[in-house]
């Protein structure tokens, strides 16, 4: 029988209510014995279990228990599949009741606003749409274990700089359409039991104490139902908190602020009834936990290694590859580079596991009887050059069929609490890559990071196949893809740009510790290289195969459709080459109306489907109103104006491949301003005050010798269109058009027109 919160709320004393709003220490919440309330304990992820023990940091530095490390999330997004991270999800919670812990802290859904974010390891895209998708699956598996989940961090924490106290500061439109969407979606398809609030201030207020942000747009808007927690220390003004709709202050410590909240009671400037509502959502998850508690549940980490890495085997993005891979079985092949035995397979700080075990591709190799020689060329730890290793590298290349170097990022070039400096790999892994190039035609890269790096090399190697940072069974998966056991089929959820000054952030990215401007707006990622027509070295969306994929014969459902409908996109997707393999089809939307500030493109839709040679699917997926829209400010909600749509279908941003064309109807007005202030040009594009404006201009055009009809203008009359466009009613005065009566009378019509 479940819990009665209420009651159990109702028999507290305020002390014990304020105190229930705070940690009891790192990891565990405050107790009520004497009502039988227990003190539950939350543990860093998402990605695999960081429980520690009292005493324990929240950094990474100490150890936890050992656990089992699945890929982090800028591998597991580029998966594109949320059945596989939804199977990942349920192993974790699984986890979590075998070892008594109550949430798992994430996932983590802010954007890559720039690949130089220390922390895009554990974040999933640069794209809003797939990171909600990608965190509503997994939310969905480990919750569906009565384990609760905190995502994290809201909102527009993009940066580690300064990121416990500088300002985020963006239009409501950038934040709406770019950095919230991810939580919205996690909010409405899987209820995360607990909201995560980061440091940051947002347009001039933290976080944590920012009503608009935790109520007006969390609860209000979107249906939130559970706790927010503030990240570890982030709590700024706590009774203010209480007023936003911050529940729960972590980590412990907080003896201090409980007092003030019942002091702010006890004087009439905070009212009981927020402390009540407080402690009933931290009630209603903690019990949500503690009714549905299963015993009996074993973390079986030999078998949760397996899972990792066959879940890893999904994620790895094929990148170039000009037929060497996947490798044959009587090729003499070398492993250059220290990561082909001590592979990166994690990022540092408060996601940091500490692992069960760890398989480098060098031991499943040897494991399988592969034909492979090894040479360490580099460190995996630290960018140190070595003529000798140099040598070595550059003549095995030589006496070998293909060579396979193992690069990537050391662990200190990225991780929480500091951004990169630049987007560079080691001085000595790019100088060894190309050496080894120069010496053989075959050879292949494989990469271990957790965010792009430029690639200097990319035009001048067989192969490239990016591993990210995929969990402790990377070396497994692997090898299986190497030698084609398995199939490649990860797309990217981010940019590679060619060099890091091509990112649109780049001029606004840890520039001032005390303010950050998102100057770029909604113009993150291919939304701002599609606009400037910009190469970049690999595309959102992209991932190659073994085999070859047709995607194609697109068929809408309707041919229209209004702000109450939908319409249904299919397509032909044909296995064209001679494996079986799993192709990722895309959905993007375009605006055709010429609406000002928008994207090229947008993903609206994915999905992932399982082909054997020469077999042909319908893959179906569905566009709404919501879609088609941008966030207009004016109208305050999700707007799309009437007219042409393009829906674009492909495998990559830079690759569509089936089109179509979709009309769409709304009845929403964008509203128009009446003063002297609006152009005549907004009142000609509005249907209500079109007519109006058009009689006034011929009035005006009879009784004026410039504009009268049958004035030569000659190349001025282009002009003078344009000055009539652009020109505010107010300056019709200034040329004898008008006088303040009249621009008073005119302006009165016009409201009446639009029915004010």
């Amino acid at each position: 029988m479940a819990t009665d919160i209420k009651k159990l709320v109702a028999e507290m004393t305020l002390e014990e209510k304020a105190s229930l709003c705070g940690g009891n220490d790192f990891w565990h919440l405050k107790a009520v014995e004497r009502l039988g309330i227990p003190a539950v304990m939350v543990s860093d992820g998402p990605h695999g279990l960081r429980k520690q023990a009292e005493g324990g940091d929240h950094l990474g530095i100490n150890d936890s228990i050992i656990a089992v490390c699945f890929p982090a999330a800028c591998a597991t997004a580029a998966s594109f599949d949320k059945e596989l991270i939804g199977k990942m999800g349920e192993t974790i919670g699984d986890e979590c009741q075998a070892e008594n812990l109550s949430v798992v802290l994430g996932p983590a859904v802010n954007i890559k606003r720039s690949p130089l974010c220390g922390r895009n390891f554990e974040y999933f895209s640069e794209d809003p749409y797939l990171a909600g998708e990608m965190a509503a699956s997994y939310i969905n598996g480990v919750q569906s274990r009565h384990i609760g989940t905190s995502i994290k961090h809201f909102a527009l924490n993009n940066q580690e700089y300064f990121r416990m106290s500088n300002d985020s500061r963006a239009s409501e439109r950038t934040i709406r359409e770019i950095y919230l969407p991810a939580f919205e979606t996690a909010v409405k398809k899987a209820q995360p039991k607990t909201v995560m609030c980061s440091y940051n201030k947002i347009n001039g207020t933290y976080a944590s104490d920012n009503e608009w942000l935790l109520t007006k747009v969390l609860r209000d808007d979107w249906g939130f139902e559970g706790y927010v927690m503030t990240d570890w220390g982030a709590v700024d003004d706590r009774v203010q908190g209480i007023r936003a709709g911050l529940e729960l202050e972590m980590p412990g410590n907080t003896a201090e602020n409980d007092a003030k909240i019942v002091a702010a009671v006890k004087d009439g400037s905070l009212d009981e009834a927020l402390v009540d509502r407080a402690v009933e959502r931290i009630l209603t998850v903690v019990y949500d936990y503690i009714d549905n508690k299963v015993s009996g549940v074993v973390f079986d980490r030999d078998k949760d290694h397996e899972k990792a890495a066959a879940v890893e085997a999904e994620c790895a993005v094929l990148l170039e590859n000009n037929g060497v891979l996947p490798l044959a079985g009587d090729k003499s092949v070398v492993y250059i580079g220290e990561y082909a035995e001590k592979p990166r397979y994690q990022g540092g700080g408060s996601s940091h596991i500490n692992s069960s075990k760890v398989t480098s591709a060098l031991e499943a190799a040897k494991a399988k009887g592969r034909s492979v020689d090894y040479v360490k060329g580099f460190p995996f730890d630290k960018d140190e050059e070595n003529e000798e290793e140099l040598a070595k590298a550059v003549e095995a290349a030589r006496t070998h069929d293909v060579a396979v170097i193992f690069a990537g990022l050391p662990d200190n070039f990225e991780s929480e609490g500091y951004d990169r400096a630049d987007m560079d790999m080691p001085k000595c892994q790019n100088k060894l890559i190309a050496a080894v190039a120069a010496a053989n035609p075959n050879t292949v890269v494989v990469l271990h990071n957790g965010s792009p790096v430029e690639a200097p090399w990319a035009d001048d190697v067989a192969a490239i196949l990016e591993m990210y940072l995929g969990g402790q069974g990377v070396g497994t998966a692997t090898d299986e893809l190497l030698y084609g056991e398995k199939n490649p089929c990860g797309h990217l959820a981010e940019t590679f740009p060619l060099r890091v000054q091509d990112n649109p952030s780049y001029l606004n990215f840890n520039t001032d510790p005390e303010i950050c401007n998102y100057a770029e707006g909604v113009y993150v990622g291919y939304r701002y290289y599609d606009k400037k027509a910009m190469p970049v070295r690999w595309a959102f969306g992209r991932g190659l195969s073994y085999t070859t994929f047709r995607i194609d014969n697109i068929c809408l459902s309707a041919d229209s459709m209004d702000d109450d409908s939908c319409v249904e996109v299919s397509v032909d997707v044909t296995n064209t080459g001679d494996r079986a393999g799993k192709e990722v089809v895309q959905l993007y939307v375009s605006d055709l109306n010429g609406t000002p500030d928008r994207p090229v493109k947008e993903l609206k839709g994915f999905d992932k489907v399982a082909l054997e040679p020469g077999e042909t699917k319908t893959v179906t997926m569905t566009v709404d109103a919501r879609s088609l829209s941008y966030y207009e400010e004016r109208l305050g909600d999700w707007f799309a104006p009437s007219g042409k749509y393009g829906i674009l279908v492909g495998d990559a941003s830079d690759n569509i491949t089936a089109c179509a064309e979709l009309s769409f109807t709304t009845k929403k007005v964008v509203p128009l301003r009446i003063d002297g202030s609006v152009t005549i040009g907004e009142l000609l594009a509005n249907a209500a005050t079109a007519p109006v404006v058009q009689q006034m201009m011929k009035a005006a055009a009879e009784q004026s010798p410039i504009m009268s009809e049958g004035a030569d203008l000659g190349d001025g009359g282009k002009m003078m269109e344009a000055m009539m466009r652009f020109m505010p009613l107010k300056s019709l005065k200034s040329f004898g058009m008008m006088d303040d009566a009249k621009l008073e009378g005119l302006m009165a019509v016009l409201k009446q027109a639009l029915g004010r």
